[in-house]
């Protein structure tokens, strides 16, 4: 089975201490064939991601790992944009001339607040519809090739709040999935929220996967969003047996933006 991990940070990004090497060699250990590196990236300077990326340091660390771990693990370059449906110019601006495999985008902050002081004072339906609405414009606009974490706002809510409910915000999550098969974006199965004793299940929850594959959606990729070396790959294979309980026959990879079918085997 063809092992692939597309969501892992290193210190690139302002909340890892890994180092690229680290995280290579722990994924060789534990069969991963495939990698993609998403750094977080923001051009919003009121923002925690804004300011820490430094592109010139990221890909020379890519091309090294490329060149010391050929045959070994095949090793692509990513991002992960914070709200990239907001300054979309000054984004395009920002990547267009970097040789990017991949680009998630996610919803961190919504009117430049962190997600868990946005909630604050605000009731469950108000949290999570306020989330869904931001994710929809994400989709809307912006040039990403994946959904991360789709239902993140579980992560910070889950504890004070509870989670949701599917049917309860059916209309505007199927208003986000329609809106992503139609413009070719895919979504992530992150399983971050498996090891998470609040969250306690993927992001997305099954639901949105199986509401997902029932309207037409293909691309799917899998990632840890692990930001540790230790834990690259962590819970993949859970990922996989998710893809296919959802419906799904392969998963994606990506090459300079060109998604590829990986058929899901030997579970």
């Amino acid at each position: 089975m063809y092992l692939t991990e597309y969501h892992h940070h290193t210190d690139n990004s302002f909340d890892s201490k890994a180092s690229m090497n680290g995280v290579c060699d722990q994924a060789i250990l534990k069969g991963i064939d495939e990698i993609c590196f998403t750094e977080h990236f923001s051009v919003n300077p009121r923002v925690p991601t804004y300011g820490h990326m430094d592109f010139d340091r990221y890909f020379s660390q890519i091309n090294a790992c490329r060149e010391k771990y050929k045959g070994s693990l095949t090793i692509k370059a990513g991002i992960e944009l914070c709200e990239p449906n907001l300054l979309t110019k000054e984004y395009e601006q920002a990547l267009e001339d970097l040789d990017l495999d991949f680009i998630l985008g996610s919803v961190h902050n919504i009117n430049e607040e962190k997600l868990r002081k946005y909630m604050t004072g605000k009731e469950i339906h108000d949290v999570y519809q306020g989330y869904f609405e931001e994710l929809y414009e994400l989709v809307s606009k912006a040039d990403i090739d994946i959904i991360a974490h789709f239902d993140l706002m579980k992560r910070y809510a889950m504890d004070p709040l509870g989670n949701y409910n599917f049917v309860d915000f059916q209309e505007i999550i199927e208003l986000i999935l329609q809106k992503a098969i139609e413009r070719g974006i895919g979504l992530e199965i992150n399983t971050s929220g498996l090891s998470n004793v609040k969250v306690n299940e993927a992001f997305p929850k099954m639901d949105i996967l199986k509401h997902y594959r029932s309207l037409g959606g293909e691309i799917l990729t899998i990632g840890s969003d692990s930001h540790r070396a230790e834990t690259v790959g962590s819970m993949l294979e859970d990922a996989l047996s998710m893809a296919k309980e959802a419906g799904f026959q392969y998963v994606y990879t990506f090459e300079r933006r060109v998604a590829k079918a990986i058929k899901i085997e030997g579970l």
